[in-house]
Order: structure tokens, then sequence, then C-alpha cells
């Protein structure tokens, strides 16, 4: 199995334990944001905007990634840089955009539940993309292994944590107020179609660019963030009135930039050294950290779905990295 599979075998250890530290922290930072993001909230409401969030975000990949390659962590390209090479991250920094506002533009469209269940689709969409334009087929029991995850994120998300003494999955409706109730609209389903394909098309495109060029991964992460920046700097500029940049923040909301701005730096890795499935696999295994966090910090509790959720995962994994 290669890295490019998300496996181990042929590595050195220590470049397997690198490997396999590089995953776990992933997973962790994953699963951690919406607890650290609760943590935000100001009497029920996150103090900040959230394109302030997004922006400090990319801002701070491409500060780290600049200082990776100032101090040499990363081997600079003999001769000049091959900016031409720039031109492609473009794209990629367009389609996550376009995601990052579709995930908010949705809600208009449905309810919040039905949105986490059905958004569990681009994980088919993405293996779907990853075999058409990487050329690479899975076999029968890839596919169910990802059938299979697919399955644990609508189970997590339709119930896998509940406030205590109430029958609703969390988060729980404001104090005052009833459970929004279940519904999806014409437009929002083929808003959901759009973003699955976006989210598995930006994957899969930028996993395709990091491979095909012979760059060091600082540098794409260079191009790719300094588009981000761009991006969501015209984003905050132009969302209207509202906080400041920084208006709102905390430790708590620090803490929430630096842990995305170093995932987005370890998932990069995955993309270029390993594949969009292994992604797909570390987001998944981050319910698991998500749902603990969520139990400890917050005070939620843990159903017999979040269980099955958790079983389902491990069966996928099984199958998908298991002897064939």
């Amino acid at each position: 199995m290669s890295v490019e599979d998300g496996g181990m075998q042929g590595l050195g250890r220590p470049r397997q334990a690198r490997w396999t530290l590089m995953l776990l922290l992933s997973t962790a930072m994953y699963g951690a944001h919406a607890p650290l993001l609760a943590l935000c909230h100001v009497n029920g409401r996150v103090p900040f905007r959230p394109s302030s969030a997004v922006l400090l975000t990319e801002l701070t990949k491409l500060l780290l990634c600049a200082f990776s390659l100032l101090v040499g962590w990363q081997a600079w390209p003999q001769g000049a840089p091959p900016w031409r090479q720039a031109a492609p991250f473009a794209l990629s920094a367009l389609l996550y955009g376009a995601n990052n506002n579709l995930v908010i533009y949705l809600q208009r469209y449905m309810d919040p539940s039905t949105y986490q269940v059905l958004s569990n689709l681009k994980i088919g969409s993405t293996a779907l993309l990853y075999c058409l334009c990487l050329r690479h087929r899975l076999s029968v029991r890839q596919g169910l292994a990802l059938l299979l995850l697919m399955a644990a994120g609508a189970c997590y998300a339709a119930g896998g944590l509940q406030v205590p003494g109430n029958t609703f999955p969390s988060p729980p409706p404001a104090a005052g107020a009833s459970p929004m109730p279940l519904h999806i609209t014409p437009l929002g389903l083929l808003l959901l179609i759009l973003y699955c394909l976006i989210s598995g098309l930006s994957s899969v495109y930028t996993e395709l660019l990091m491979k095909r060029q012979r760059l060091p991964l600082a540098l794409q992460n260079l191009f790719l963030y300094t588009f981000g920046v761009l991006l969501n700097l015209g984003l905050h500029a132009g969302g209207g009135p509202g906080p400041g940049l920084l208006e709102g923040f905390s430790g708590w909301a620090a803490l929430v930039v630096l842990s995305q701005a170093l995932n987005g730096l370890l998932m990069s890795a995955v993309m270029k050294h390993g594949s969009s499935i292994t992604r797909l696999f570390v987001v998944s295994c981050s319910l698991v950290v998500n749902a603990v966090l969520s139990a400890v910090l917050l005070r939620l509790q843990l159903t017999a779905t979040f269980f099955l959720a958790t079983l389902l995962i491990g069966l996928a994994m099984r199958l998908y990295y298991g002897s064939r």
C-alpha cells in the first residue's frame, strides 16, 4: 500500500512515525474546530465576523509558509522562482472560497440538521472525481468502505450528540425558541449538489496540481494562500458594515485561527503525499474527536447513534486500508 493510498508500507520508521503523527494531529484539529468555536460564544453568538476568522486563517497560513521558506525549512527552487506556475492555484482558491460561502448560503434553504446529513454526499462526489480525474480505480471493497463512511457521517449528524434531557440533536435551539423543523427546498437541494461537486473538485484539483508540479510544498502553499488572502480580503471588504477585523476576538478565537491554519498546512501535505481519499478519512475520524470534546467541554451527551457512527468509521477504515 502506497502513501498515496493512505498506507504506510514501504516507509522507513521515522517517516512512518511522522506521517502517522501528522494524520493524528490533523484529525484532532478538525475535531476541535466546532467545540472551540462554541467556547468563543458570547451570549449565545460568535462575537466576531466569520469572514474575519477566515481571512486571518488564510493570512496565518501564508505567513507560516513564507517563514518556512525564509529560514530554509524547505529548499527554494534553483534559479528564478517559477511564478508562472502560481496561476493554476487561483482556481483552487476560487473553488475553496465558493465552497465556504455556499455553506453559509445553504442555511437559508434547509435546516442545519438536514444540511449536516446530506452534506456527507461530498464523500461520494470526491471519490467519483478522484477516479475520473486521477485515473485511480477503486475496488468493490474500497467503494463499500466509502459508502460506510457516508453512512457514519449521516448517523452522527442525525443525532450523535444531544443536550441531556432533550430529544433533539445538538446544537440545541436558543433559549425560548423551538427546534427548527426539518425542511429542504428544491433550490436548496440543487445548491447542496453544487456544494458537494465543488467540494470534491476543489480537493481533487488541488491534489492533482500539487503532485504534477515539481515544487516544494511551502512554495505551492505560498501561491495558494496568496490567492486565498486576496479573495477573502475582497469578500470581507464587500460584506457590508459590521465588527472590525479583530473586534470581538478572544484567546479562544485566536486558538481557532491558529489551529485552522496549522490544519490547513497539514492537509496540504496530505494532498501532496497522500490523497483526497485519505483526507476524507481524516475528516470522518475527526467526528469522534468532535464528539468527545463536545461531551467534555460543552456537557453534551453521547448517544447510541454516535457509537454506531464510530463503529461504521472503524469498519470503513478496515475495509479500505486492510489487507486486500
